[in-house]
């Protein structure tokens, strides 16, 4: 038998509706137009980034092109 809780220090605040604030589903699988370019890089930055993307279990290639797409967005206006 479960022993059940009584909780003696201030008042329980009332539960809160929270907003969906997640995006549906057609939004998370969405892909965006590619264009394969070749590029030479830095072997440090690439060391640097495959490291970083195995602690992470990510693709190093999906982080470069994110850092790129967040740089270019920032910087777009």
């Amino acid at each position: 038998m479960k022993k059940k809780i009584t909780y003696s220090e201030g008042p329980i605040e009332e539960a809160k509706v929270v907003d969906n604030f997640l995006p549906p589903p057609d939004e998370l699988v969405f892909r965006e137009e590619t264009v394969k370019v070749t590029i030479a890089l830095s072997k440090t930055s690439i060391e640097f980034f495959k490291h970083e993307a195995a602690k992470h279990q990510v693709s190093y290639q999906k982080m470069i092109r994110r850092l790129l797409d967040e740089y270019a967005a920032r910087h777009a206006s």
